[in-house]
Parts: C-alpha cells; structure tokens; sequence
C-alpha cells in the first residue's frame, strides 16, 4: 500500500481511537451522541481490519529480524521461514479486506427492496415463468431469513402472473437483490407444447432500493389519486366498493396502481411505498449515471432492457451472461437454495471492478 494509504489508514484507526474516547465520557447532547454512535458503528469494521493487517505486519517484521540473526538456529530458522510465508500470504487477504471496506458504500445497500416481476415477450409461457421467478425470489428470501410481502399480483388466470410486486424486509436485502435487475429469458417446452419444441420467452425484474420518508418527499400536490373497483382475472368483480387506488405523479408521470386489499386506505398506502421506491430509485440511478458511464467494466448497467440471465430447462442450466457463469443446479435456483452462487459470483466481480478503478 502506498505511503498516502498508510496516512490514510492512521487517520481512520486514530478517528476510531477519538470516537471510542468521546463515547465513554458520555459528554453532550442525545444527538450528538447517536451521530457519534453511529460514525463509530461504521468506522469499526475498517479499523479493526487494519488493526489485524498492522498486527500481522508486525509479526512478519519479527520473524525477518529472526532470520537475518546470523545467531538463528537452522531448525528455528525453518519454523521461522515457513510461518512468515503463511503469513505473507495473509498480509495480501487483509489488504484486500482493507481495500474492500474503503470503497465507497452503495447507500442503498442496506435498505429492504420492493421487487417487480413482469411478464415480457412469449405469451401465456412468459407470464408462467413470471410467476416462477415471482416464486423463486419468495423461497430465497425464506433461505436468507428475510420477509416477503406481496403486494399486488396480477394474474392471468391460468397460473401466470403478468406482473407481480413485492417488499422484502430484512438485512442486506438491496446489497444481495440489486443485481437481479434486467430482463431473465426462459427456454424451456411448454405444458401446452404437443410436439415437445423448446420455446424461448422473457420477464422482466426490477429491484427496487425501499425509500423511507425522509429519503424521498413527495408533495401532495404533485399527486393525481383516482379511486375504482378491484377486479380480478378475466374481468370478475372480487370488490363492490371503490377501494381500489390509482396513483399519479405528475411531475414525473410515475402511475402505481393498488387493489389487493379490501381498504382504501391500506391501498394507498401501498401504492404511495411503491412511489416513493421508484421514485428513490430515478434519484439513485441519476446521481450515479455518470460515475457508470466512466466505469465500464460495472457488472450490469441496471437497465431493465439488458438481458441478463437464460434459464435453460432442457439442458438444466442457468447462464448470466454478464459474468459468463454458468450452473448446472437449475432445479436448486429455481428453489432459491443456489441463487447466492450466482449473487456471490456478481458482487465478487463488481468489487473487483471498483478495486480495479480505484487502484
């Protein structure tokens, strides 16, 4: 690591150092006391990685020492020479640990996600493998221990979904989902296929980081609300109050729609949850365009129209074309149980497209 790093480093553990000390006085104000909190909460994890990373420096440094005293044994001298090439080896681990929690952090890492599944191009086949997928992210936030929350699902009547929404709660769901964005192709024979030929169709995903409050504001004003009748598959009332909610933004054009409960109230609220998601979501994408557009080695452009991944049944194999990975497992994605393969594979390479630009 560079002399500049090093500074840097000395900084950070000393600021970790300083917080540590204010805290314990216990001085001033409950806010100014959770913005310390906080500042320690996340300078921790880079401060201890460097205090391991400094520690088995100095280990290292001990044991040249040893080996260039001419009074060393040859036995010593052998156990000596075989653990500092252990450690050497872990020197290059830990800088890369270091490295890793200096980048900048995604803010939206850590927050709950609204997930958007949409039938695309293939008919009928399309809106069943849109449910599938539906299906397969509801069984991996099961595996990951997070809640999954459909909020609006509508259905085509023959087991499809056209499109599907849902709000997954827990930890670190945007940071493991935000990859999942862009168009998912199918190739598989249809249930309704009699001369058994493979068809090829699509649906299209959307992760969306969840905004709280204070994260979007969104003036009333700004809203057109149009209230209706639910209705279900094929047309058929399944309400006989206008409970149903419509959403405009009007600055923006953004239109949600809300029918699944029977409130008017709790639709509205779903639907502004969803508004303000996509709405976060246009910030994000805006404020980071042009850090994109200079860092061309980014795993996936976040735009919906890329394909991103093809799920061949006949073959069992699952293919994301932005890594060039593929996994024979198609039956364990599909029960979310060999999803994180693939989510481990992508934020592995877009770490290392950011180590890369900044080294």
């Amino acid at each position: 690591m560079s002399d500049g790093l090093g500074e840097k480093l000395d900084r950070l553990v000393a600021r970790r150092d300083e917080l540590r000390d204010l805290l314990s006085a216990g001085d001033g104000d409950a806010g100014a006391f959770a913005r310390l909190s906080k500042e320690y909460a996340e300078l921790t994890p880079v401060a201890e990685a460097i205090d391991r990373l400094r520690g088995v420096r100095a280990e290292v440094a001990e044991l040249e020492a040893m080996l260039a005293d001419p009074e060393t044994d040859h036995d010593m001298a052998a156990l000596a020479d075989a653990e500092r090439t252990s450690l050497t080896d872990r020197i290059a681990a830990l800088e890369r640990e270091v490295q890793l929690l200096l980048l900048p952090k995604d803010e939206a890492d850590d927050k709950n996600a609204i997930l958007e599944v949409r039938a695309g191009t293939g008919g009928e086949e399309a809106a069943l493998f849109a449910a599938a997928l539906f299906e397969m992210y509801r069984r991996y936030a099961a595996v990951r221990g997070w809640r999954f929350e459909p909020m609006e699902i509508s259905e085509t009547g023959l087991g499809g979904f056209k499109e599907a929404t849902a709000a997954i709660t827990g930890r670190s769901v945007f940071a493991r989902l935000k990859f999942e964005s862009g168009v998912h192709r199918v190739q598989r024979v249809p249930q309704t296929e009699a001369g058994g030929r493979i068809h090829t169709s699509a649906a299209t995903v959307a992760v969306l980081p969840e905004a709280e409050e204070v994260d979007v504001q969104i003036d009333e004003k700004d809203l057109r609300i149009d209230v209706f009748r639910a209705s279900g598959p094929g047309g058929q009332s399944v309400n006989t109050t206008d409970s149903a909610v419509r959403i405009t933004h009007l600055p923006t054009g953004l239109v949600v729609c809300q029918q699944d409960e029977k409130s008017q109230h709790k639709n509205k609220a779903k639907a502004l949850r969803i508004l303000r998601a996509r709405l976060y979501d246009r910030e994000r994408i805006s404020a980071h365009a042009e850090r994109a557009a200079a860092r061309k080695t980014q795993v996936g452009s976040g735009d919906r129209s890329e394909r991103i991944r093809t799920y061949n049944f006949p073959q069992g194999r699952v293919t994301d074309h932005r890594i060039n990975l593929t996994l024979y497992k198609i039956d364990k994605v599909m029960l979310g149980e060999a999803l994180d393969e693939l989510v481990d594979a992508l934020t592995a390479e877009d770490e290392a497209a950011r180590l890369a630009e900044v080294g």
